[in-house]
């Protein structure tokens, strides 16, 4: 397991010890847990994003994700994302 470092503002430092605290985690832990959530939400947005674009497939995206194609749906639902093309259509109902 690798080893990250980082200076962080006092206000931020705080609020991570509330967290600590309210969730009774020690501080790798805690720190692990928020870096795993955030990648996760970085990763959903990015790939929503490709979707959106048209560079991946639903499918492609439900995988890159890690979600259910229902889920997705869901995601790109809330998000107002218009992902019925062309170009994948056909790939993803094969998948299907």
């Amino acid at each position: 397991m690798g080893s990250i470092s980082a200076r962080v503002p006092d206000d931020l430092e705080e609020e991570l010890k509330t967290f600590i605290d309210e969730e009774r985690l020690d501080t790798s832990t805690a720190i692990r847990k928020l870096l795993s959530e955030g990648l996760d939400e970085w990763r959903t947005e990015q790939t929503l994003e490709r979707l959106q674009r048209g560079e991946v497939s639903f499918n492609k995206a439900a995988e890159l994700v890690g979600v259910d194609t229902w889920e997705l749906a869901r995601l790109a639902h809330e998000r107002d994302i218009t992902w019925v093309g062309g170009d994948h259509l056909e790939s993803d109902l094969d998948d299907i």
